[in-house]
């Protein structure tokens, strides 16, 4: 393994100049500067990463707080996932991804081993028991979602509630008059998720906007509890016309069961879903999106965090501004 001392060596400078060069804790002359940086490429050095801590107070590590439940969908929360990896390594950091489901005291455990230099915590609850512990922890904090109360705590997502608004003014502006909702599973609902709660009150909203009476299901990621939304949908709405899919999980099912059931798409029912952009493009048709921006998201938590371990950044909260993806799946309605 290459050393410092063996860098110092080939550029011919003590090892403490590799330290300064390498740091940039010390003004050093451009030539040197560059001597140094031509041997370290040279010879293939790359610094200790536990001596590199040490020096530096720093872990060059970010800790993503990721909880694997039964009910959410690793594929979606994989996008942020890469999103977030990939923004990192541009500013030499690794990530630590912790799925376990440990609530506060798993934050706590984190914070105090100093295993990592920032959170960012996903899967955000509307009353989330974390706010509280965060909000007390020394470590810079960057939630991938929205509370009810964030105080003084950075946040970044997507605005569901705008993307429900969304989702109904395409499907009114088609001349819809009878849709409906198909929501997440009820176990997201019944924890509060927040993006689910949003997402509900902006379709709420804009449904009674528009004069519509337009129902709203939860449905489970199987079989039958595609079913079993469908048809509760159909007792409320038995003239239905549209449909948005707030549900990734089911997406394929339901599409298969609106066919087995003789409604086509979209002659017989228009569908706007949300969800990431792969998820269009691996249906039998081009769906009709509002795609969840997990690119950007990932890249702008990142980026809040770096400005707060730098310590130039007052805490902020960034709802991105949906967008409609036009597909095949929706059309005007005679």
């Amino acid at each position: 393994m290459v050393s410092i001392a063996d860098v110092a060596r080939d550029a011919g400078v003590s090892s403490s100049t590799v330290s300064y060069v390498l740091s940039g804790k010390r003004s050093i002359s451009p030539e040197t500067r560059d001597r140094v940086e031509a041997s370290v490429r040279r010879l293939g050095y790359h610094p200790h990463a536990g001596a590199r801590a040490l020096a530096s107070s720093r872990t060059n590590v970010l800790a993503l707080v990721m909880p694997l439940r039964a009910d959410i969908d690793v594929q979606v929360l994989m996008g942020f996932v890469t999103s977030v990896v990939t923004s990192a390594r541009k500013y030499d950091y690794d990530v630590l991804l912790l799925t376990n489901d440990e609530g506060p005291d798993g934050l706590r455990r984190v914070a105090d081993s100093a295993m990592a230099d920032a959170l960012l915590v996903m899967d955000v609850e509307s009353a989330d028991p974390r706010v509280p512990v965060l909000r007390s922890l020394r470590c810079p904090t960057v939630l991938i979602g929205l509370p009810d109360e964030p105080g003084d705590l950075s946040c970044v997502d997507l605005d569901f509630s705008a993307a429900a608004k969304r989702c109904v003014q395409h499907l009114a502006d088609l001349g819809h008059e009878h849709i409906a909702l198909v929501g997440p599973s009820p176990a997201v609902y019944e924890r509060g998720t927040s993006f689910a709660g949003r997402f509900l009150n902006g379709f709420t909203e804009a449904t009674r906007a528009r004069g519509l009476n337009a129902p709203s299901q939860p449905c489970s990621p199987s079989y039958d509890g595609v079913r079993e939304c469908l048809d509760k949908i159909l007792v409320e709405q038995p003239r239905l016309t549209g449909l948005v899919v707030h549900n990734e999980a089911v997406l394929g099912t339901l599409l298969s069961e609106l066919r087995a059931r003789g409604s086509r798409v979209p002659e017989d029912v228009s569908v706007v879903a949300v969800g990431p952009d792969e998820m269009a493009a691996n249906q039998p048709m081009r769906l009709t999106t509002v795609p969840l921006l997990s690119d950007d998201v990932g890249r702008i938590a990142v980026e809040m965090t770096m400005r707060e371990l730098a310590g130039s950044s007052a805490p902020e909260v960034r709802l991105l501004s949906p967008r409609l993806a036009h597909g095949d799946s929706t059309a005007q309605r005679d």
